[in-house]
């Protein structure tokens, strides 16, 4: 049975067998009896990426997971951390604290934030993710240069992520043969930007993502 736990680079939730290298949850939102997802597509401003295997923990995707037999949360999936950073997760600060607080700490360096908080973190990326927001943002295309490596691009149809100066077409299954970043949207003065803008700040600070082994 192939549950809708696949996260594509907009935050949208789709049923795909293909499973990537990052799970990460958004709170609860499955009905574990089914294993259907709920109405709402979040619980919590805290998005977060997690590694697939910690500490030798098993759980039951969109399972009974949580204390007395209650849903915990809900498990989805993602082809890498370009992917979830785009959708507007961030690291975990239980299974990945060491990425989690370099992540932190480079939000507060490019913001001016003395003391950066998980807290103004969430918020700010909540206003910011494609799902949250209800909108994608659009960047002039000459301006496309000046994106970091794991920025992720949308055309109206396509994503594409942004790797040595060149555009690679996602899919669930990984990415296809790099294009130039002219290829994106041909013809358009404006290309959408899905990658959070705190997100893109982070990554220009010096925030490397683990690629799928496509993307080499």
């Amino acid at each position: 049975m192939t549950l809708q736990n696949r996260v594509d680079p907009l935050g949208a939730i789709h049923d795909n067998p293909a499973r990537g290298l990052f799970t990460g949850n958004r709170g609860v939102i499955h009905d574990p009896a089914t294993k259907t997802l709920l109405s709402r597509r979040w619980t919590t401003k805290a998005w977060i990426i997690c590694e697939c295997e910690w500490k030798g923990r098993h759980r039951e995707a969109m399972g009974r997971n949580g204390r007395q037999g209650g849903a915990g949360w809900t498990e989805l999936f993602f082809l890498d951390e370009p992917t979830a950073l785009a959708a507007g997760h961030r690291p975990c600060f239980a299974c990945r604290r060491e990425r989690a607080t370099l992540f932190l700490e480079l939000f507060g360096e490019s913001f001016g934030i003395r003391e950066p908080k998980a807290a103004d973190l969430d918020s700010r990326l909540h206003g910011q993710r494609a799902v949250s927001s209800n909108r994608v943002e659009t960047l002039d295309r000459a301006a496309l240069a000046e994106l970091p490596d794991g920025a992720v691009l949308f055309d109206g149809h396509d994503c594409f992520a942004l790797k040595g100066g060149q555009a690679l077409p996602w899919s669930f299954e990984g990415y296809a043969e790099p294009r130039p970043t002219d290829a994106v949207a041909p013809g358009e003065d404006r290309v959408g930007v899905v990658t959070p803008a705190a997100t893109l700040a982070v990554l220009r600070a010096g925030y490397r993502p683990v690629w799928h082994p496509s993307a080499a």
